[in-house]
């Protein structure tokens, strides 16, 4: 498989320099430029094919002209040693939990993969890679668990001052690990500033091998495409209708990675999620992406440390904008109507619900006379462990989950006891420092 940008066709990359080079120059986003028929694989598969076996066959469809089938099943196999769980809650609803990696977040899945993709690459090459990323907790603590004993992978992630939290002092790159977690004297919004800045300058990104670990790197993205063949090789068997997904746009990846699946051949007839100022509907109730209105060659450079992805949204139906309405099914919602979805999902199923799982539930509902016009299948995707949102549940349900220790480890504040930065030469100085 190939890759090209979103706003130049021409152009082909292979799916390493896409990973490794992640940012196109033309300001656009790395996608597939073609597609594979998966569809007798797919449907080949059933409640026994295990999630590593999924992504190890998904994973040689996209860079069998890279690397051969024993190392794309290598890389599968050594990212994920967890896989998400599909629960049946009724004859209609399905739930797809994501939070059953190391860290109870569903970056666990992207992260992974990426990391084991580029470990063997950088392997083949003989060379190293630095993430350069912006968080305020979670994404350090990810990629702190899954950068443990690699070899070529270093990776600077920059906090505001007092944010750092589930890092041991082994992690440390000054005492033999792989993170260099750095505090500025600023805001989360002075963070993204200082790593925009170093990524806008090409020479430096390149003479320093960076790239990152959010879903502007295709990297990260295409993992996500993995969970729908393995819900859908949980469901076959169980219904013989349509099936829909209903989850929380968040930035939407998900969305985009069930897109891509579906152009794999895979069988699903949509996705229903809450309405967002940018992915909406109009007047008669179609989905409308207001970004399209503007031209790309008018839009600003992809934002390397905070990707919308609506940009790779807009791609995927490139061909015939009218398709999209009979994929994506945005609905507006209330505070209430998701506070309401999740005393249901606890009433009827006694599930605990974060408020995006909640969103997701209520956006099925509200088209539960399409979904059962065809005695269709909704899976709701849950995307972190409940007990990360536990004071929104006990407001809401009046308790709260108990929170793993795995869990409870990584939200553990950390105190560096070093000094913070002020400037983007500051940092630009430690990156150096680590490469040489």
């Amino acid at each position: 498989m190939r890759f090209t940008s979103t706003r130049n066709k021409v152009d082909t990359v292979g799916f390493s320099q896409a990973v490794l080079d992640c940012m196109p120059a033309d300001g656009g986003y790395y996608v597939p430029a073609d597609t594979e028929d998966l569809r007798r694989w797919i449907l080949y598969t059933d409640e026994n094919t295990t999630f590593a076996s999924i992504a190890g066959a998904l994973t040689s469809a996209f860079i069998k002209d890279e690397f051969s089938p024993i190392i794309c099943e290598t890389i599968a196999t050594k990212a994920f040693p967890f896989e998400p769980v599909v629960r049946q809650l009724d004859d209609t609803y399905f739930m797809l939990e994501l939070f059953h990696g190391p860290t109870g977040y569903h970056r666990d899945f992207g992260i992974s993969y990426l990391v084991a993709c580029l470990e063997t690459m950088l392997q083949m090459r003989d060379s190293t890679a630095v993430f350069l990323s912006v968080t305020r907790a979670e994404l350090g603590s990810v990629l702190a668990h899954e950068l443990r004993d690699k070899k070529r992978i270093k990776a600077v992630v920059v906090y505001p001052k007092g944010t750092v939290h589930g890092m041991q002092e082994s992690d440390y790159i000054w005492n033999g690990g792989n993170i260099y977690p750095v505090e500025i004297e600023g805001s989360e919004a002075d963070c993204h500033a200082f790593v925009r800045s170093i990524f806008s300058d090409h020479d430096f990104v390149a003479a320093n091998r960076l790239t990152v670990a959010n879903t502007a790197n295709i990297g990260r993205l295409l993992p996500q495409a993995f969970f729908y063949p393995f819900a859908f090789s949980r469901l076959k068997n169980k219904t013989a209708g349509d099936i829909y997904y209903a989850l929380a746009p968040g930035n939407y990846s998900n969305i985009v990675a069930g897109l891509y699946s579906w152009q794999f051949a895979l069988p699903l007839n949509g996705f229903l999620t809450p309405a967002t100022d940018a992915l909406t509907v109009d007047t008669m109730g179609n989905c409308v992406l207001l970004d399209s209105v503007v031209p790309l060659n008018k839009r600003q450079s992809a934002d390397p440390t905070d990707p919308s992805n609506l940009e790779r949204l807009e791609d995927v139906f490139s061909a015939n904008k009218l398709m999209m309405r009979n994929f994506i099914y945005p609905v507006k919602l209330t505070d209430d109507m998701a506070d309401s979805a999740a005393k249901e999902l606890f009433m009827k199923y006694h599930i605990y619900a974060d408020r995006h799982t909640a969103r997701a539930y209520a956006a099925a509902k509200a088209n539960d006379a399409m979904i059962k016009e065809d005695t269709g299948a909704v899976v709701v995707v849950a995307r972190d462990h409940p007990s990360l949102s536990a004071d929104y549940i006990r407001h809401t349900l009046g308790e709260a989950p108990e929170m793993p220790e795995n869990i409870n480890a990584v939200l553990r504040p950390v105190l560096l006891n070093r000094p913070t930065i002020k400037t983007v030469q500051e940092l630009r100085n430690i990156i150096s420092g680590i490469n040489n």
